[in-house]
This record gives C-alpha cells, sequence and structure tokens, in this order.
C-alpha cells in the first residue's frame, strides 16, 4: 500500500516547517530567511505525502483495472466538459451511437423510441400496458459505467425452454420497477439508471402507451410497429394512434439546452420518425440553436427503404417533421466487398447510395467518408462513426466562432 512511507514523509514535513518557524524567530536576515526556505520545503513534503497517502488509501476501493485515479479523475474531469449531445432514435443503431460518443463527453443525453411492438418489449406492453422498455434498456446498457458483468446481465435473454422465453432480464427489471413507481415510467428509468451507473441520460420520448401506423402508396394502413415493414408497396406517411400524445418534460428540455443533435442510424421509420412526430418534438429540434446531424443507414431495410438512396431518407425525414429539422448529413461512401454483401442479398438489403449532390440541393452540409465495419454484419464502425461525429463538431465549433 506504501501508506507508511508516505504518511513518514508528511510527518517529516511538519518536523521541517516546525524547524523553519523557529529559524523565522531569529534577528538575523539571512536566518529568517532561511527559515522561510525550510517552511516551503516543508509545506512541500506535507502536501505529496497526504497527496499519495489519499491516492494509495483510496487505490483499495477503485475496481481492477482502474487503479490509476489520475487518470481517472482526469478523464471523468475532461468528459464533463464535452459538449451537451442529444441523440434521437431506436433500436441497436442508437445504442451503437452512444457507446462511441460517452468517449468524448458525459454530457450524453438519448430520446428513445418507446413504440417497439414486437418480442419481448410488445408481450410486455400487452401484459403490464407500458410503453417498450426495449430500446431504453439497449440505450442504458450503452451508457453504463457498471462493471461488464451487470450489462450482460440486463442484455441476458432466457431460453426458449424457459417460463420467461424471449424476455431479456432487463426489459423485466425496467417493467418491475414501472411497479415499484406506480406506474411512473420516466421515473423507472431514472431508477434503472443509478443502478447502471451510466455516464449521462437516457429519457423515452413520450411516456404514452402508442403505436405506430403506417399508410402505404397503395392505401392500405397497418398498425404496430413489428408490422409496418411492407416489401409490397412503400411507407406513405407514419403517425401515432394517439396524435395528441405528449413528449416528456425532460426531452424537450434537452432539446432546448443541445449543444448538438444527432438522428441516429437505425430503421427510418419504426426507430427514427416515431420520435419527430410525437407533438412538438420537431418543433423544438427546428428551434433549437444546436448543430443537428442526420446519420444516415449504409444498407436499406427490405420493407422500409427498399431502393432508397440517401438523400430518400432525408426527404423521409423532412416530409414527417421539417425542413430546419437538420443542418448536416453523415454518409458512409466506402464499399464493403462482395462476400459481406451476398450476405445481405438473402435479405433483399442493398447499400445505400449517397447520392451527395442531391442532398447539397437540399441545402445540407454533406459529410460522405469511410465509416464501414464488416464483421458478421455491414454496419457502422464504432470508432470511424464517432470520430466522424466529432471532425463534423469541431469544424462546426471553428466556423461558429
Amino acid at each position: 500500500m506504501k501508506v507508511k512511507r508516505w504518511l513518514f514523509t508528511a510527518l517529516l514535513g511538519v518536523v521541517v516547517v516546525s524547524f523553519g518557524a523557529v529559524l523565522t524567530a531569529e534577528p538575523y536576515m539571512f536566518i529568517s530567511t532561511l527559515g522561510i526556505v525550510w517552511i516551503l520545503c516543508g509545506m512541500v513534503l506535507i502536501v505529496l505525502g497526504m497527496g499519495k497517502m489519499i491516492v494509495s488509501l483510496l487505490t483499495l476501493f477503485l475496481p481492477k483495472g482502474e487503479r490509476d485515479l489520475v487518470n481517472i479523475l482526469y478523464q471523468r474531469r475532461y468528459l464533463e466538459r464535452g459538449p451537451k449531445i442529444v441523440t434521437i432514435g431506436g433500436g441497436h443503431g442508437l445504442s451503437h451511437l452512444i457507446f462511441g460518443l460517452k468517449e468524448y463527453t458525459s454530457n450524453i443525453t438519448a430520446i428513445v423510441t418507446v413504440a417497439d411492438s414486437g418480442g419481448s418489449s410488445g408481450r410486455l406492453r400487452e401484459e403490464f400496458n407500458i410503453v417498450a422498455p426495449g430500446d431504453i434498456r439497449n440505450c442504458l446498457v450503452a451508457l453504463a459505467d457498471a462493471p461488464a458483468l451487470m450489462g450482460e446481465l440486463f442484455q441476458f435473454r432466457f431460453p426458449e425452454d424457459s417460463e420467461f422465453r424471449g424476455h431479456n432480464f432487463g426489459n423485466l427489471v425496467l417493467t418491475v420497477m414501472v411497479q415499484l413507481m406506480d406506474g411512473d415510467f420516466e421515473r423507472a428509468v431514472k431508477e434503472t439508471s443509478r443502478v447502471l451507473a451510466i455516464r449521462g441520460k437516457v429519457i423515452p420520448s413520450t411516456v404514452s402507451n402508442v403505436h405506430l401506423v403506417a399508410e402505404y402508396e397503395d392505401g392500405t394502413k397497418t398498425e404496430g410497429e413489428a408490422r409496418i415493414p411492407n416489401p409490397n408497396s412503400r411507407i406513405k406517411h407514419l403517425y401515432l394512434t394517439d396524435p395528441d400524445a405528449q413528449p416528456t418534460k425532460d426531452s424537450l428540455e434537452a432539446i432546448e439546452e443541445a449543444d448538438v443533435i444527432i438522428l441516429s442510424p437505425g430503421s427510418l421509420y419504426t426507430s427514427i420518425i416515431p420520435n419527430l412526430i410525437i407533438k412538438g418534438v420537431s418543433e423544438a429540434i427546428a428551434k433549437s440553436r444546436a448543430f443537428r446531424i442526420y446519420v444516415c443507414n449504409i444498407m436499406t431495410q427490405h420493407g422500409e427503404t427498399d431502393g432508397y438512396t440517401a438523400s430518400d431518407h432525408v426527404r423521409a425525414i423532412v416530409k414527417h417533421a421539417n425542413k430546419d429539422i437538420l443542418d448536416a448529413c453523415l454518409i458512409n461512401n466506402a464499399q464493403a466487398s462482395q462476400d459481406a454483401l451476398g450476405r445481405y442479398e438473402e435479405e433483399v438489403s442493398f447499400p445505400v447510395e449517397a447520392d451527395v449532390d442531391q442532398i447539397r440541393k437540399m441545402g445540407y452540409k454533406i459529410e460522405a467518408t469511410d465509416l464501414l465495419g464488416v464483421t458478421d454484419y455491414v454496419r457502422h464502425d464504432s470508432s470511424k462513426l464517432n470520430e466522424a461525429i466529432i471532425r463534423l463538431i469541431e469544424a462546426h465549433r471553428v466556423i461558429k466562432r
């Protein structure tokens, strides 16, 4: 622990200061000056000894692998000075985005769609009459500063032969927390955030138990997020079952105070736009003084965005919101390998064309760069995406100055 040596150093400093104090009482100028020097040296020894002793003691209580207290404190202090970034979306695209951004700033607010109606979230909505917890859970885990095991626990999915088959443990925790908070979903999310010690905030876009309704170009309609993808007809318009559903107060406050607002990658009609069609959200974003960025998807999604170019994605957003909702678009222009793309052909999913000129004609700044990360899936590389967003933000700051 090295506590004794630093305690001895501090005590030695006390002795040196005391000796210096005696010398300063002497009538001779030289000896008095020498006494001041001794006092200064003693104070240095006291500060050094006490500081090192405190670090040694605190080290015992830090998690394994996080023993460098100075670096930890510096990092947290640095992150606290970062810009206020509000991200809007849902699904894996949003959680993937904020996981990278939390290394840039701790002032992150994720505004998350709660209109999911499939899988575990859909079953819990139906049984307990709550808004969908699934995308909220993903974002909480992405921003968690708790040990990795806690994140794995929240993402654990029960096997099909279980009574809880298909459910995520985190979804069940949020559902139980809502019951404990007397049905207050926002408070339940805040309490769960404390459990996971998240870096930032996760806020539901609304707490109204709404569902999505899609109207297609052939005149048909479908209700329910899970049933909206339709390969037979393009989506013409999207709306909510309750057109008067109100956004959460915290989401509007976050948008108003934001330095940067990012519409995350993700399903265009079932993750991004559902947040924007909540009454007052698009207007709040349009009025915001924040720098507003849209991160376009890399691949089209069968039944939602078949044949869509990047500009088609932007047009859909503007159509459901308004033209002042964006300042800049971030688009991938790198080509994935044929082997990687071959796996997507069976899903009728293809690369989104980066038609840069069309977006410029719409009046938006455009940044087209390599954002590609290819593993089992063709998706955004977290590091590349994070770096590109930071470049855009920093460039905007320079211009603004």
